[in-house]
């Protein structure tokens, strides 16, 4: 991937991870609804995951931290599975509820796989936050 596309297709997981993680922080009850009931305090759940999901979205925005970063992001988009697992067997077969969670269940390997792409420094940054400036030693971790 080229420096511009990587800088970018960062730039969006930032964008989504943070998007969510406040989402879940201002507006909690869609995400407290899809909470496996065996999980204790759904409204503790969804503000830990959201505050979480801004963690790593930080996380990932800073060179020195990207490495765990994209770890801790592709950790969270696996501990959040059940509840996307959840909110399909929850729903009602045809629904828009049941269409959207359908679609969402084989998103998540993908968005795995988005945050393990940024755990190599394989672009240098020119500032300390997001920006590449180029490949000088793409075998550098």
């Amino acid at each position: 991937m080229n420096i511009e596309r990587r800088a970018v297709s960062l730039c969006g997981l930032i964008v989504l991870l943070g998007g969510s993680g406040i989402l879940h922080l201002l507006k909690p009850g869609p995400y407290v609804k899809i909470v496996p009931p065996a999980l204790p305090q759904p409204e503790m759940m969804v503000l830990v995951s959201g505050l979480a999901e801004v963690l790593a979205a930080g996380l990932l925005a800073f060179r020195p931290t990207r490495r765990i970063g994209a770890w801790f992001a592709a950790s969270l988009f696996v501990a959040v599975f059940p509840a996307n697992v959840f909110m399909f067997i929850d729903s009602t077969p045809g629904s828009t509820r049941w269409w959207v969670s359908l679609a969402r269940l084989p998103l998540q390997p993908v968005l795995i796989l988005w945050a393990l792409g940024f755990r190599s420094a394989r672009g240098r940054l020119s500032s300390p936050v997001i920006g590449y400036e180029g490949d000088r030693n793409p075998d550098a971790n």
